[in-house]
């Protein structure tokens, strides 16, 4: 690798001192460096990303580099992850071994690996047909909760055309497998290895004995459809993506999600296992 796109969190990387190291490190090397921050990706006047970018080092902790996944998606750049984070299960390294990271990416010394992404299309109900309105796009999770004073939220969950169970609760979760590890995970859902071609259906507070996590194929269509709530009000629920976009959804309004179009790719670099990462993140030692 020769040309590398630096992207920073200004909160993570205070003053930009692991940035500076980095950019001096790189080009010591004689590489390239160009550098952004998050949510400016894909607007920065100082960044042509149509360039030939090798790789994007991404400082922060998994929510930068889930933005920075939303930022570059359909580019193909891969992502390597610098954590200054806390948990860091997406960043592949720590800041004390970043000289030896790079040394591999200049090197070729690396594996790139692909991670499902989400696609979640809202449809609003109008005269007798739906018509699509907003959509967004997940590398964790896409999340339909309960919105303003609804107490309790009517869902009806469906994998292409068949009814999973109609259900009241606090919510429901869409995860990829690297989404597992979040929301999803508190909630009660499995953890999913991240190359499974699957997405995982995880409820969120049910007000019942029953529901528990459903896993699916990423080939499959998820269909949520939003009941009517006990209290009146415009919308009755929000779809959050990542954390980030949210779409308020009224009764009867749904939301079709499948797998996207593209994929994150991430830079790994040998160092440790899924199973060495569960129990160091994980772990009660």
């Amino acid at each position: 690798m020769d040309r590398f796109l630096i992207i920073r969190n200004k909160e993570k990387d205070k003053d930009y001192r692991v940035t500076d190291k980095i950019v001096a490190y790189i080009e010591k090397a004689g590489k390239q460096v160009f550098f952004t921050s998050v949510s400016t990706a894909l607007k920065s006047d100082k960044v042509d990303i149509s360039c030939d970018v090798d790789c994007a080092i991404v400082l922060g902790g998994d929510g930068t580099i889930i933005q920075a996944a939303n930022d570059l998606m359909g580019t193909n750049i891969p992502i390597l992850g610098v954590n200054l984070g806390t948990v860091g299960f997406l960043a592949e390294i720590e800041e004390h071994h970043v000289y030896e990271a790079l040394d591999a990416l200049f090197n070729n010394k690396y594996q790139i690996e692909s991670r499902l992404m989400i696609r979640g299309d809202v449809h609003s109900k109008k005269d007798s047909f739906h018509e699509q309105f907003a959509f967004g796009q997940a590398l964790n999770d896409v999340v339909i909760t309960r919105k303003g004073f609804s107490r309790i939220i009517s869902l009806g969950i469906y994998v292409n055309d068949e009814l999973v169970d109609n259900f009241r609760g606090d919510g429901v979760i869409i995860s990829t497998p690297t989404g597992s590890t979040a929301y999803n995970l508190s909630a009660g859902g499995p953890i999913i290895i991240p190359k499974a071609n699957v997405m995982v259906i995880t409820p969120i507070c049910p007000h019942s004995l029953s529901p528990r996590s459903i896993v699916v194929s990423a080939e499959d269509t998820i269909k949520v459809v939003v009941g009517k709530s006990k209290k009146t009000q415009e919308a009755e629920a929000t779809a959050t993506f990542d954390g980030n976009k949210v779409i308020d959804l009224g009764t009867d309004d749904e939301i079709l999600i499948r797998k996207a179009q593209y994929d994150t790719k991430l830079v790994k670099l040998g160092r440790t296992c899924i199973y060495h990462v569960l129990r160091s993140k994980l772990g009660d030692n």
